[in-house]
């Protein structure tokens, strides 16, 4: 229903929010998540001296790239780190005065020395994540380049008004900015501290100093303070066996690891009293249903027998383990696969699968946040995977969980959790 007005006077429902946008007098960007421009309004084009069709669809940082005859242009780099802080933190965030030099249109290689004040702000979509970004700049160039000059003899212009107000306000905004940058950088040194000595204790297995032959990886999301709900495991059994898993609960942070480190203790404990993969996580099962925050979780079990060369496994709804032989052939150990912790109302037997490996082979465990990508189905993620780990043939545990993470693009972290595991069998 439309805001009640006069008789003749349009209401809130008849709005064109398109025209409003166009209109917008401050220069405004709509970014996807992948920072991909799919929205510029006419201020923004005036800013830049470019064209909306120019524009649209062209990824960010290939339309503004850093002026190349800059070497201290850090443009890109500030803005793109402000850009994943809205996606980690979902929160908008507004950056210092920023030089970023823009491309002058119509001259090839030439570009314009510029100043702006940026704001991104992120737009939810119905599942609360963010669904765009909207970046908005304003042109501070002139009051910059005004402070900068001197007359002959050391004065420094006449300020207009909107000098006098421009830099009123931006003195403002960097005070707070000052403040709240001190603030949080006390902060974060705290519990960053209190998180690495969490992950540490909560991650430490000492079983898997036995194994050379074993890699492990943990990248926390993006702005998660280095906790997050992933986790790994190794745990020696009789006669030369052992047991790998990994495992995922829902959400990030404190709260999610807490549970992690609850459900990893306990799967690590039946690993140990019980016959095999299926049975331990259906003791997990059970146990996760007296844990608030555990329903949902996922994991999956795999006993390593060397002197039969079988590789027994049950998952618990999360991804497929994946094995690859020396000739670069990978094989998705997804024949036992079950719903996730606590899905079902009642106890059912978990299923269990086999399989044979040989000397070389190496056996790959992982998170989802590996392969998943926002808008894309889970087996374009697989086959990235398995097309990536078979570029990675020859290469030890240690380099190839490196080599595999960088290919990726996952080196620096993602915007959800990663355990990874690889073990060269």
């Amino acid at each position: 229903m439309g805001v009640t007005a006069a008789e003749g006077q349009p209401t809130a429902e008849h709005i064109d929010y398109a025209a409003l946008f166009a209109a917008t007098p401050s220069p405004y960007l709509v970014l996807s998540p992948d920072l991909h421009i799919v929205g510029v309004n006419e201020a923004y084009c005036r800013a830049t001296g470019r064209d909306r069709d120019d524009l649209l669809g062209q990824f960010l940082f290939d339309a503004f790239p850093d002026n190349p005859a800059d070497p201290q242009a850090d443009g890109v780099r500030n803005l793109s780190a402000s850009l994943r802080r809205v996606l980690a933190r979902r929160e908008p965030d507004t950056m210092a005065v920023q030089r970023y030099d823009i491309p002058v249109a119509g001259r090839a290689g030439g570009f314009e020395k510029r100043w702006w004040s940026p704001v991104n702000t992120p737009v939810l979509g119905p599942d609360g994540q963010v669904a765009w970004i909207i970046h908005r700049v304003e042109d501070v160039t002139s009051f910059v380049s005004e402070r900068e000059q001197r007359q002959p003899d050391g004065t420094r212009p006449p300020r207009t008004r909107r000098l006098k107000g421009m830099e009123a306000e931006l003195y403002a905004r960097a005070k707070e900015l000052e403040r709240l940058n001190e603030e949080l950088r006390r902060a974060h040194a705290r519990e960053r501290q209190v998180a690495i000595t969490l992950q540490e204790a909560m991650l430490h297995s000492p079983d898997l100093a036995r194994h050379s032959d074993v890699a492990v990886r943990y990248l926390p999301a993006v702005g998660s303070l280095n906790v997050c709900g992933d986790w790994y495991d190794t745990v020696d059994l009789p006669e030369g066996r052992f047991a790998l898993a990994v495992g995922d609960v829902v959400g990030h942070g404190l709260g999610a690891a807490t549970v992690m480190g609850m459900l990893r203790s306990a799967l690590s404990a039946a690993s140990r009293a019980v016959a095999g993969p299926a049975q331990a996580l259906e003791v997990l099962g059970l146990y996760a249903r007296s844990v608030e925050g555990a329903l949902a979780a996922t994991a999956v079990s795999v006993l390593v027998d060397p002197r039969a060369q079988v590789v027994v496994y049950s998952s618990a709804g999360h991804p497929p383990p994946v094995l690859m032989h020396p000739d670069g052939t990978c094989r998705l150990l997804d024949q036992a696969t079950d719903p996730p912790l606590g899905a079902r109302p009642v106890h059912v037997s978990r299923p269990q699968a086999g399989v044979p490996y040989r000397s070389g082979d190496v056996l790959v465990l992982y998170s989802d946040g590996l392969i998943e990508r926002r808008d894309e189905d889970i087996d374009v993620g697989l086959h990235r995977l398995t097309s990536t780990l078979a570029g990675c043939l020859g290469l030890d545990p240690e380099r190839l969980a490196d080599t595999l993470l960088a290919r990726l693009g996952l080196s620096q972290g993602a915007p959800d959790d990663i355990a990874l595991v690889v073990v060269q069998l």
